[in-house]
C-alpha cells in the first residue's frame, strides 16, 4: 500500500472525523496544514447542512472543498461546484408518507437554511447540534422555495422506525440511513458519491489518487471512488464490508492515524 500516491483526503464528519463530542482534533488542524503544503486537497462529505460543517472547520474553510447535504451541495470558499435539488413535486409526496409515521421530526433542508415544525422543543435542541441556520415555519407542505433533501430524525432508532416505512420511495429517490438517528431523502444523484465524483473530475484526481474515510451508509458510493478507502472501527458493517481498508474509532483519532501515516510516507519518497 503506497500512501504517498495520494492526492485527495476526503472525509466524512459525524462518527469520522469528529468525536463523540462533536469536536476536531487540535491535531487534525496541525496535519491539515501539513497536508496543504504538500498540495494535497481535503475534502468534508457530510449529511451535515453547508454552514454547519463550515462552523466545525472554521480555521480553515477558505483551503477546503465542502460536500453538504450528503452530496446535494458542494462549495469551495464562494463558489458552488454543484446543487442537486430535490424535485419540487416529489416534496409534498414524500411528506405525506412521513404523516404516517409516529414520533419522527422532518426537516426540509436547503442550501443555506432548513426549516423544520414547531413542534418539539427537544428535536429543535437536538437540530442545533446539525443546523446552525434554519427557521420554523407552520406547514412544511406549503413551503414552496428549493430544497437539497429531507432529513427525518428518531430519537432512537432510524434504521428499525423510519427505513421500513420509505424504502419504497428507492424506486425514484435516494434513501439513506445516515446515522442512528436520521434517513436522508433527496434526488437520485444527491449523494456523496455522485458529487465527489464530480470534484475528482473538476481537479484531475484518480480514484487510485484519492483516501476516504466513513462510517454510515450514506459514505458508500464515496468509499466505492477511492483505492484508499477506510471504515472506522464504529463503522456500521455495511461500510465494514465496503472499505478497503479499516482504521481506529473516531474517540482514538483513526482518520489523524491514518493521515499521519499517509505525511509520513510521501516524505520517505522524498
Amino acid at each position: 500500500m503506497d500512501l504517498s500516491k495520494v492526492k485527495m483526503v476526503v472525509t466524512d464528519m459525524d462518527g469520522t472525523l469528529l468525536n463523540s463530542n462533536h469536536e476536531v482534533s487540535s491535531r487534525f488542524f496541525e496535519l491539515f496544514e501539513e497536508m496543504k503544503q504538500k498540495g494535497i486537497i481535503f475534502v468534508a462529505a457530510s449529511g451535515r447542512q453547508y454552514h454547519s460543517i463550515v462552523d466545525k472547520l472554521e480555521p480553515i474553510k477558505n483551503d477546503i472543498i465542502v460536500i453538504a447535504e450528503n452530496g446535494g451541495f458542494a462549495m469551495r470558499q464562494d463558489t458552488e461546484l454543484l446543487a442537486t435539488p430535490l424535485p419540487n413535486e416529489s416534496k409534498n409526496a414524500v411528506l405525506n408518507v412521513l404523516d404516517t409515521i409516529e414520533n419522527i421530526h422532518p426537516v426540509l433542508c436547503g442550501k443555506h437554511s432548513a426549516y423544520i415544525k414547531n413542534d418539539s422543543k427537544e428535536f429543535e435542541a437536538k437540530l442545533r447540534e446539525y443546523y446552525t441556520d434554519y427557521k420554523v415555519v407552520d406547514d412544511l407542505k406549503d413551503f414552496d422555495g428549493e430544497i437539497l433533501k429531507i432529513a427525518i430524525y428518531h430519537f432512537e432508532s432510524s434504521e428499525k422506525y423510519i427505513y421500513p416505512s420509505v424504502a419504497h420511495l428507492e424506486d425514484s429517490l435516494k434513501v439513506k440511513v445516515s446515522g442512528e438517528n436520521w434517513v436522508d431523502i433527496s434526488s437520485p444523484n444527491a449523494h456523496k458519491g455522485y458529487a465527489l465524483q464530480k470534484v475528482q473530475e473538476l481537479y484531475n484526481v484518480t480514484p487510485e489518487e484519492t483516501m476516504v474515510f466513513g462510517d454510515y451508509n450514506n459514505d458508500l458510493e464515496m468509499l466505492a471512488l477511492a483505492h484508499f478507502s477506510y471504515a472506522m472501527e464504529n463503522a456500521h458493517p455495511n461500510v465494514k464490508k465496503t472499505a478497503n481498508y479499516l482504521t481506529d474509532n473516531n474517540d482514538s483519532f483513526g482518520v489523524e492515524n491514518v493521515l499521519q501515516s499517509m505525511l509520513t510516507a510521501i516524505d520517505l519518497k522524498k
